[in-house]
């Protein structure tokens, strides 16, 4: 999913970022938990629960500051990868594109199942995460 956001990646970064804070502007996310001390980044681990889904344990495994970071959830025969994309567009814009893939021996399972769901939830989280960046730009 991408999105264009009327801020600047600089802006939009530390929301991003702030893995914790996404229950407060994002629909399809109920408690984030950084499981350890420190700063959000490289190797960092988020316990996350989500409508619908189990809770799963996220680890941090591609982390490029103010551009991009990817992470990942396994269970028994499945991992899913989500990848968080900011590029700086003219005039002080960004685009944010969101993905996930679900691979794994039994991956051909789980996509039928949550395929469609995770392809809402990836669109819900891409224009709140617009929503939320536009809105403190324009209040503060």
């Amino acid at each position: 999913m991408v999105e264009e956001i009327d801020v600047s990646p600089a802006a939009v970064w530390p929301v991003l970022t702030d893995v914790e804070r996404w229950p407060e502007w994002s629909p399809t996310t109920t408690s984030v938990r950084l499981l350890e001390a420190g700063l959000f980044g490289a190797g960092s681990a988020a316990e996350i629960r989500q409508p619908k889904l189990p809770r799963n344990v996220w680890r941090v495994t591609v982390w490029e500051p103010h551009r991009r970071f990817e992470w990942v959830t396994r269970s028994p025969g499945v991992a899913t990868i989500a990848d968080h994309v900011l590029e700086a567009l003219p005039g002080g814009r960004c685009r944010i594109t969101l993905s996930a893939e679900i691979t794994g021996l039994l991956a051909p399972l789980f996509v039928p199942l949550l395929g469609s769901m995770t392809r809402r939830y990836i669109t819900q989280e891409a224009s709140s995460l617009k929503v939320r960046c536009e809105t403190s730009q324009s209040t503060s």
